[in-house]
């Protein structure tokens, strides 16, 4: 099942993606909500109502004319307004390769358990504009990345258990001013500033039932769902990055183990992999570097398009804006 959020009249509005077209959920059964956040709150209620409902309309006994084409609708995040949101640090390729760039020996503790990092849930969007200012656009990077969000509440879950607090997948990208991002964190204090304007999740929420034929086991010594999905990058048409949700060490099961110890989780929370192998200018630039000391750095411009693709999800489209404001943070620097 494939979940949708958009904007009509003003608000966000769930819709059924079903082979182009958006059926409002509250308009196909009288017992579905209108928007996605509600629908999480009652997801166990929810869910089998919304299963056959959607039977219905892949099946023909639903009219396509109750749909609407999405194209030239306003598609939101998926999960307009999450009640927070963590990114993840999965991917031991991605960690080992940033590593190896900065010429200094991979950590053992990724090995050891999962991390997470808390980012700014109220700058969650989804398809179109990403708007930034000017100390953004130093060295402004896309990060390729798969996401979840939990479907109800939980504490102190067993990743033996985890997934089924997992209502769905998203695609993400995790934008990255880099320069704001490497020098507050030489206070080992971070990421704040270099993250926390803009977290793009989209285009729809895919449930896993419907991602069952692409689960594949983890990886060894690791527990939780697996998928083979294919992930890629591209910026104004050129593929930059591919990978794999499959290659994920760390599992999001394992990953919801550590983000609810001692800790509530609720419906609403989205929960990001971190970056897959290759999935930021920070790390090809680093790579090429390493390669060839002519090698010329690539970051996301002003007018660039980034299209990001996970198989079996969809594709999710941003383009980079310049903010008409000139303030910068840099240039208020103490020297």
């Amino acid at each position: 099942m494939k979940l949708v959020s958009y904007l009509s009249d003003g608000r966000d509005q769930l819709a059924f993606l079903v082979d182009g077209l958006l059926y409002d959920c509250d308009l196909m059964h009288p017992e579905l909500p209108n928007s996605m956040n509600m629908f999480l709150q009652y997801w166990d209620d929810m869910f089998p109502i919304a299963k056959q409902t959607e039977a219905a309309i892949q099946s023909g006994r639903v009219s396509s004319d109750n749909g609407v084409p999405v194209e030239g609708l306003q598609l939101l995040a998926p999960v307009p307004f999450p009640t927070s949101c963590r990114d993840g640090y999965a991917f031991r390729q991605h960690v080992a390769a940033a590593r190896r760039n900065r010429k200094v020996e991979m950590i053992p503790e990724f090995d050891q358990y999962p991390i997470f990092y808390f980012t700014n849930h109220h700058s969650i969007q989804g398809p179109g504009d990403i708007r930034c200012m000017p100390d953004h656009l130093e060295k402004l990077d896309f990060e390729l990345e798969a996401a979840i969000v939990i479907c109800k509440q939980g504490r102190n879950i067993p990743a033996e258990h985890a997934d089924q607090y997992i209502g769905g997948l998203m695609i993400m990208n995790d934008m990255s001013a880099r320069r704001l991002q490497m020098e507050e964190m030489l206070l080992n204090l971070g990421p704040a500033k270099g993250k926390d304007f803009s977290t793009v999740i989209g285009p729809c929420l895919v449930t896993l039932d419907e991602l069952e034929p692409f689960e594949i086991p983890a990886k060894e010594g690791h527990v939780g769902k697996s998928w083979n999905l294919k992930m890629t990058c591209s910026v104004n048409g050129v593929q930059v990055s591919e990978g794999n949700i499959g290659e994920m060490d760390w599992t999001f099961a394992e990953i919801i183990e550590r983000c609810a110890y001692g800790v509530d989780l609720h419906p609403g929370d989205v929960i990001g992999s971190g970056t897959v192998g290759t999935g930021c200018f920070l790390e090809l630039n680093g790579t090429g570097k390493l390669n060839d000391p002519n090698y010329q750095e690539q970051w996301l411009q002003p007018g660039d398009e980034v299209e990001m693709e996970i198989e079996g999800i969809g594709k999710l489209n941003n383009r980079i804006i310049k903010d008409d404001s000139e303030f910068s943070l840099l240039a208020k620097k103490h020297l």
